[in-house]
């Protein structure tokens, strides 16, 4: 006897339709999980034989039964075929009677319990995708994960908490409603910093609005105290909300990470994601035996700061190039290659280098091609304690004054990119600029001087264009004038001789 289910493997942050087959001829009641599953996978056995015992249903006896996780060609992991190989041999066993075109309709995931109950499993929604994708209309999942799969529309979600739940499902004997689909609508309430609270700092803020305007890499340089974590996080305070697609895509990597919150299934706050300088290389690109993302991936469609910048090892550091020019990673292992999205804004944080009265301090960890990778460098100068003991100027910008300017300037990027894959200003390529970002004759010559005499790289030429269109667009402009260029330009300064 042969019976088949439909189950989903997590690859990267999407997910691999496995066929869960099951045959069961005459035998010695031995069972065998074949199809290169890990240590999980193979476990799978015994906690499928409790949870039918304990849930009042028989193990097929007088059977040698082989399961086979189709294809073979990718390894296997975790405890998420539990359910449908239950279900499987519930079949086999003649305890559950389903059509096969009814089958082939639905699939499967959940851990089983000793006493039958089913736990939550990570990488719902990558599987809830691939249903919708593939024609699949119906995902059965444990009751925890149903609302994270009912964000995909196009699908029946059905949640489980127990064995018995299901197969009284499957049986027609109990009604079950489909999961209802979660209200996407505002995020939830966080309290950042306010711009309006931090005193002083006007260029500072100035710069990081360009940067959450146009999607642009930020290295702040000052003396401790000067404020500089501050600003990163009231950064966060003026970022645009995220589109529902947006909110999706961020939402698949945080349940391939096993990081959703239990009370929310949906990340609808941008990621803002705090490394310390003792990171491993490992931990911000992702990895492991069974590749996981890493932070710059958690931090997709957010902010990555790196406070303290210069003590990080410079082999830490230099695992950003790529991903910050490509705004993705690929992870390769023996077993293939998995690519991860990382799409974020690198926010950057450090002492000067040359402490006052003091020796100079070595910044050599960073190396040129990532600080060509900087679109704005600004000083953080330390504020005077007079202004530091005042109230609050009754004419300082709020955050969401300046977020609506942000927002305003998205938009425009939104109009300029239609029918591309772009974002922001920052994600674009040469062939984009050469388009998009005309320079007039003044502008031009003006570029061209200021490259030759700060020495600038080819792409600190064409990211500086980037960030001069960003310019234009909080300013309202069609055309980059000569004065976006000239503040543009007033960002890439402070790297030239002393980091």
């Amino acid at each position: 006897m042969l019976t088949q289910l439909i189950s989903f493997a997590t690859i990267g942050v999407g997910a691999q339709k496995v066929l869960v087959e099951i045959g069961a001829p005459p035998g010695d009641g031995k069972m065998f999980i074949v199809g290169l599953g890990d240590t999980a996978v193979k476990e799978s056995e015994w906690r499928v034989r409790m949870a039918l015992r304990t849930s009042g249903h028989r193990f097929p006896t007088g059977r040698r039964i082989t399961v086979n996780l189709a294809p073979a060609s990718f390894r296997k992991a975790g405890p998420r075929y539990d359910l449908p190989i239950a279900v499987g041999l519930l079949i086999i066993s003649g305890a559950l009677e389903i059509e096969d075109n009814r089958l082939k309709e639905m699939a499967f995931l959940g851990e089983l319990a000793l006493d039958g109950s089913v736990r939550h499993v990570t990488g719902v929604l990558p599987a809830a995708v691939a249903c919708r994708d593939m024609g699949i209309r119906t995902l059965v999942v444990p009751v925890m994960d149903g609302a994270e799969a009912a964000l995909i529309p196009g699908i029946e979600v059905i949640g489980v908490s127990h064995l018995t739940e299901i197969v009284s499902i499957l049986a027609g004997e109990i009604d079950c409603p489909p999961v209802r689909p979660m209200k996407v609508g505002k995020p939830i309430e966080v309290h950042y910093a306010d711009f309006a609270d931090v005193r002083g700092q006007q260029a500072a803020k100035r710069a990081l609005e360009i940067a959450a305007a146009g999607g642009h890499n930020v290295l702040m340089s000052g003396a401790p105290g000067a404020g500089k974590t501050l600003l990163a996080r009231a950064l966060r305070g003026i970022l645009p909300p995220m589109t529902t697609e947006e909110a999706i895509d961020v939402t698949q990597i945080y349940s391939v990470a096993n990081l959703l919150p239990e009370d929310s299934p949906l990340i609808a706050d941008r990621p803002f994601r705090v490394v310390h300088h003792t990171a491993s290389a490992v931990s911000i690109v992702g990895g492991g035996q069974m590749p996981g993302p890493g932070e710059i991936s958690l931090a997709h469609r957010g902010i990555l700061f790196l406070d303290e910048i210069a003590e990080f090892p410079s082999q830490v550091l230099e695992v950003l190039r790529q991903p910050l020019e490509d705004r993705t990673i690929t992870i390769t292992r023996a077993q293939g290659s998995v690519t991860f999205p990382a799409d974020f804004t690198l926010v950057a944080a450090m002492n000067p280098p040359m402490a006052v009265g003091g020796p100079p301090r070595r910044m050599s960890r960073i190396s040129r091609p990532l600080l060509d990778r900087i679109d704005l460098t600004i000083t953080v100068d330390p504020v005077e304690i007079a202004d530091l003991q005042g109230t609050r100027p009754k004419n300082a910008e709020t955050s969401a004054l300046i977020r609506e300017r942000v927002i305003v300037a998205r938009k425009k990027q939104q109009k300029r990119f239609e029918g591309t894959s772009l974002v922001t200003n920052a994600a674009m390529d040469v062939r984009h600029i050469d388009r998009m970002c005309p320079l007039d004759a003044p502008c031009a010559e003006l570029l061209r001087k200021a490259a030759e005499k700060l020495g600038l790289s080819a792409r600190a030429y064409h990211r500086t264009i980037k960030v001069a269109r960003t310019i234009g667009d909080l300013g309202g402009s069609e055309a980059i004038q000569i004065q976006h260029v000239a503040e543009a330009l007033q960002y890439r300064q402070s790297t030239n001789d002393d980091i």
